[in-house]
């Protein structure tokens, strides 16, 4: 058990669009702490995104919303069995969860049709803002998960 309370450090939003989801989905692809090289993909994926729609953070937060989850299933051991007991999932966890998974599915993709990292994340982005892509398919995958499980919802503590 902790000593002391634990202090979450909060997030600056970014210098450009003063925007909490953009820092962190900085944070999200930056590897190794480049994160000169993080913000070069990223605003370059919003300029794609603004040649394409009239507003880039309306896209990119409707992507965002839309892989969201709101359960998950956590385990919880009771007796000698392990039961998948689902939960809601809090705010910033759900941004958390959302920008991993379309991170991660951007990094999955092939590179058959796409050739940079930039080019992947935005292609995952304009499908998750359709409803459509591997985020998105997590997101029905967790949530039909915990739906399944609805009957230990009562082993919440």
């Amino acid at each position: 058990m902790p000593r002391r309370n634990f202090k979450r450090i909060p997030t600056k939003s970014d210098p450009i669009y003063k925007s909490l989801e953009i820092a962190k989905l900085i944070n999200y692809v930056m590897i190794d702490g480049k994160k000169s090289v993080a913000q070069s993909i990223v605003y370059g994926l919003i300029e794609k995104l603004k040649k394409d729609s009239e507003n880039p953070l309306e896209t990119l937060t409707k992507a965002i919303s839309n892989v969201a989850p709101i359960h998950e299933v956590k385990p919880r051991r009771l007796g000698g069995a392990s039961y998948l007991v689902p939960i809601e999932v809090r705010k910033e966890r759900r941004l958390f969860l959302a920008l991993n998974w379309i991170v991660n599915a951007a990094k999955t993709r092939s590179n058959k049709e796409f050739h940079t990292f930039s080019e992947k994340l935005y292609a995952e982005i304009k499908e998750a803002s359709q409803q459509q892509g591997a985020a998105f398919a997590k997101k029905t995958q967790t949530e039909k998960l915990a739906d399944a499980n609805r009957a230990f919802s009562h082993l919440k503590w």
